[in-house]
């Protein structure tokens, strides 16, 4: 901070303002998992009605299949029942026509004139025997296909009663599958709405998080200021108190008495005393000028860039992570397994071999500092309050043409972004 000048104190909200901003994200928390629950049954019950179609369908699908084997059968029974009842008019027909003729030939014996006409015994016997022949013939073929025309007739009303049978099963398992896939429709409705109140929900939590995580850092921040002016205030009270121990020492030289010479022996003149020398100038203590960062380690660097891209959509997790990988964070974030930002960079780079503190302003304080300009890939880069360097709050490694891999907050992920100047603190070298 420049001489002269001096920045506002942060506000300090009140215990009872950081309470009451718990008691809301909790009872947030609490409905969302209240809704979580409900969705999960609903979800539950959507998977039920899905199998539930399913098995409806299935049974469907095969009482189709037995009304169209019906059907079938009972087409080839209504064909068969109407040739057999056209072949019975036939032979009906044929048998009356033979009748007539015998008849009108003029004789009660069929065929009798042309028994008459025979031109020998043989060929008199010859068609004795064929007339014989051809009326018991019409009378077998016509009980013949009498016989046939009633057992079509009988297998066509049996194929009739079969279809029947099975276009009632057929609408009976039309009406289940209906009534399974208006169910599932209903479950899918119930669980859409409840997914739609859990996204409202969920807005209103991340809300009374973010009301929460604004307090406790407005805390975090005024208590870092009162440190910081009471540290301030010790030190200038130090200063003050070396600076009066210096004048009170100059002060008592100068007005020390000098010790008279020793007189000979020989003389009786006095002597006069020399004066005492000043007292030399203190000078003003110089604090030793933070290290200045050598040249990257490629190989290290490189190595921290990789390993903290491996996390690219990996959650934040506010307090979450170290050297070790990701872990579960703290308030807000306990249930939320990843990344802060200094939790990240400490990983990235002990996966290359080198230590550097967990949190982002102890890193800023103990590495080798690199200007803007020098930036190079696999450097640290801060930013802080008004970008004050002892107010550091947060860090992310730099990889090349402006921009960094960075966990950034409470509700988003690991991921690459381009440098901004707001807050912007400094930068510094782990791989130097």
């Amino acid at each position: 901070m420049a001489p002269g000048t001096a920045s506002a104190a942060p506000v300090n909200p009140s215990d009872g303002e950081i309470a009451q901003a718990q008691t809301a994200q909790d009872a947030a928390a609490a409905e969302v998992g209240a809704i979580s629950a409900q969705l999960a049954s609903a979800q539950s019950g959507v998977a039920t009605a899905q199998q539930e179609s399913a098995i409806a369908l299935d049974s469907y699908q095969q009482k189709q299949e037995e009304y169209e084997t019906a059907r079938a059968a009972a087409d080839t029974a209504a064909a068969a029942a109407t040739q057999a009842t056209a072949d019975l008019g036939v032979a009906q027909v044929q048998l009356s026509d033979f009748a007539r003729t015998s008849y009108m030939e003029g004789s009660t014996f069929s065929g009798a004139a042309s028994l008459l006409d025979a031109s020998s015994p043989g060929e008199l016997i010859e068609r004795a025997a064929l007339l014989e022949a051809a009326g018991a013939d019409h009378s077998d073929v016509l009980d013949e296909v009498t016989v046939l025309q009633q057992q079509a007739t009988a297998a066509d009303a049996a194929a009739q009663t079969a279809l029947a049978d099975a276009d009632a099963l057929q609408a009976e398992a039309a009406d289940s599958l209906a009534a399974a896939q208006a169910a599932e429709t209903s479950a899918r409705a119930q669980a859409a709405a409840l997914a739609q109140q859990q996204v409202t929900l969920d807005a209103q939590l991340q809300a009374a998080q973010q009301v929460l995580l604004g307090l406790e850092g407005a805390r975090e921040a005024a208590e870092a200021y009162a440190q910081q002016q009471a540290a301030d205030a010790a030190a200038e009270a130090a200063a003050q108190t070396q600076a009066q121990q210096q004048a009170a020492a100059a002060a008592a030289a100068a007005n020390r008495p000098s010790t008279p010479a020793a007189s000979a022996p020989s003389s009786s003149r006095p002597t006069t005393a020399a004066p005492a020398p000043a007292p030399a100038p203190s000078r003003p203590v110089t604090p030793a000028p933070a290290p200045v960062a050598g040249p990257a380690n490629a190989s290290a660097s490189t190595t921290a860039i990789n390993a903290a891209m491996r996390y690219l959509g990996t959650p934040y997790s506010w307090g979450g992570g170290g050297s070790r990988g990701p872990g579960y964070g703290i308030s807000p974030d306990t249930g939320v397994y990843g990344f802060d930002c200094s939790g990240l960079t400490q990983y990235a780079y002990a996966q290359a071999g080198i230590s550097i503190p967990r949190n982002s302003q102890s890193q800023y304080n103990a590495l080798p500092k690199v200007s803007r300009a020098n930036l190079q890939p696999g450097d640290l880069v801060f930013w802080g309050t008004n970008g004050s360097a002892s107010r550091i709050y947060h860090v992310a490694i730099y990889i090349g043409n402006n921009k960094v891999v960075q966990a950034p907050q409470s509700g988003d992920v690991v991921k690459v972004s381009t440098i901004w100047n707001y807050d912007y603190a400094g930068a510094a070298r782990p791989s130097a």
